[in-house]
C-alpha cells in the first residue's frame, strides 16, 4: 500500500487534508480565465476595470473569479478611493512561479 508522506495521514486511502487542499487548489487555477488573471497580476496590482479591459471579460465574471481567488488566498485586495486593486499573495506568486517551470511563455 502506498503511504502518504504528510504527517496528517498514514495512507492515500485515508482522508488526507493536504491532498484534498492541493486538489482544490489545482481545480481552481485550472480554469483558464483564473489562470489568465493570475498571470496578469504576476508583476503588478490591477483594478477590476483594468482586468476587464485586458481580458475582454465582463465585470461580473471577473468579480466572481476574484472572489474565488481571494477565498483560496491566491490574491488580496486593497481599496484606494473608489477602486479596488488586486494583487497576488505569496501563495499566488508561488503558484504562478510553479506553472512557469512547465510553460515557456512570457505570460507565466
Amino acid at each position: 500500500m502506498n503511504t502518504c508522506s504528510c504527517d496528517d495521514c498514514s495512507a492515500f486511502s485515508s482522508s488526507c487534508p493536504r491532498l484534498s487542499y492541493l486538489s482544490s487548489l489545482f481545480k481552481l487555477v485550472a480554469e483558464e480565465n483564473r489562470l489568465k488573471i493570475m498571470c496578469l497580476l504576476k508583476n503588478k496590482k490591477h483594478c477590476i476595470c483594468e482586468i476587464v479591459d485586458e481580458l475582454g471579460l465582463s465585470q461580473s465574471l471577473i468579480s466572481h473569479h476574484m472572489s474565488d481567488l481571494r477565498q483560496a488566498n491566491l490574491v488580496f485586495n486593497e481599496k484606494k478611493g473608489q477602486r479596488t486593486y488586486y494583487q497576488l499573495t505569496n501563495l499566488g506568486q508561488q503558484v504562478v512561479a510553479g506553472f512557469s517551470e512547465f510553460h515557456d511563455n512570457s505570460c507565466l
